[in-house]
């Protein structure tokens, strides 16, 4: 039974799609076909654009990543040694441990907020080339309606002649 429901659902969420699709039919609608193409071409180069500066910031992002999780680990074994003496040492050798420990926090904190910006980045390079690949979509059907439309002048086309 599931499976004729599942069925039933993807059949009629293809229909749907389909009878969307065929949106202008007529000459009438090449206008604001055309329109809707020009928007359409316009936002995919913006697209690419803002897809093209993005790949481009990504290894600065990576690079300082990588280098904020070097100086991380360095200030944890750093504090980590700092520690070590502080245990068997004088107070001013707490001190300098408290110091060293809280700068290794920072420099965690800052490694994690490098990273987080690296992944940032990539879901946006992602969410760029998912929206482009929906316009190149939608400029495709728009081209099978132009050419639909264009076809159904044709045809038309001797009948107004006679």
């Amino acid at each position: 039974m599931k499976k004729i429901i599942y069925l039933f659902c993807f059949l009629s969420f293809l229909g749907s799609g389909s009878a969307y699709a065929q949106k202008y039919k007529t000459a009438d609608d090449t206008v604001k076909l055309n329109k809707e193409y020009v928007k359409v071409s316009n936002d995919i180069v913006e697209l690419n654009a803002k897809l093209q500066v993005a790949q481009n910031d990504l290894p600065g992002y990576q690079s300082k990543a990588n280098n904020a999780n070097a100086d991380a680990a360095d200030a944890a074994s750093s504090s980590s040694d700092q520690a070590s003496k502080a245990t068997n040492g004088s107070v001013s050798d707490a001190r300098t441990a408290k110091r060293r420990a809280k700068k290794a926090y920072n420099e965690a904190k800052d490694s994690r907020a490098a990273k987080n910006k690296v992944s940032d980045q990539e879901d946006k390079i992602t969410r760029l080339n998912l929206q482009i690949r929906k316009k190149t979509q939608r400029l495709q059907e728009l081209d099978i309606m132009r050419a639909a439309i264009n076809a159904k002048i044709l045809v038309d086309a001797p009948k107004l002649l006679n």
